[in-house]
């Protein structure tokens, strides 16, 4: 259903946590997630708390979903005591599989998470497939 698509993803963790977290429009940070299939449906809940839904940009690209988000730096006119939080510009990709149906993605945003409900296509549905019988032809013997 959905293919990693960074092999990478501890080492820019790990430099992130060391050179600090602000993702940039050449090499945006990267967004935590969670995924699994309920039902006929796959959900995908990213953690983006801060975040103003209106700076989400969510594109489907064949079998592609990109998400990108953008949490702005704090302007120069404040003296800076602590800075914890991951500003800047956020971005993920997830390959779907050819069982998802991308033209009935649902997206919602509710406390600093964006949840994507994509349903399960209906040819990826288990189905029951009848077996039909050949009629035989029963002949009288007589004896």
């Amino acid at each position: 259903m959905l293919m990693r698509t960074d092999p990478f993803r501890e080492l820019d963790r790990l430099s992130q946590q060391f050179l600090g977290q602000l993702g940039t429009s050449s090499r945006p940070a990267v967004m935590p997630m969670d995924a699994w299939r309920a039902g006929d449906e796959f959900v995908v809940e990213f953690d983006l708390p801060g975040v103003d839904p209106g700076s989400v940009d969510l594109d489907v690209e064949r079998n592609v979903l990109t998400v990108k988000a953008e949490r702005p730096a704090l302007n120069g006119d404040h003296e800076l005591i602590a800075s914890e939080r991951p500003r800047g510009v956020f971005s993920r990709q997830l390959i779907l599989g050819d069982n998802l149906d991308t033209e009935r993605v649902q997206a919602s945003y509710e406390g600093g998470v964006l949840t994507l409900r994509i349903p399960v296509a209906e040819k990826a549905k288990p189905r029951k497939i009848t077996i039909q019988q050949a009629e035989e032809k029963r002949q009288a013997i007589n004896a």
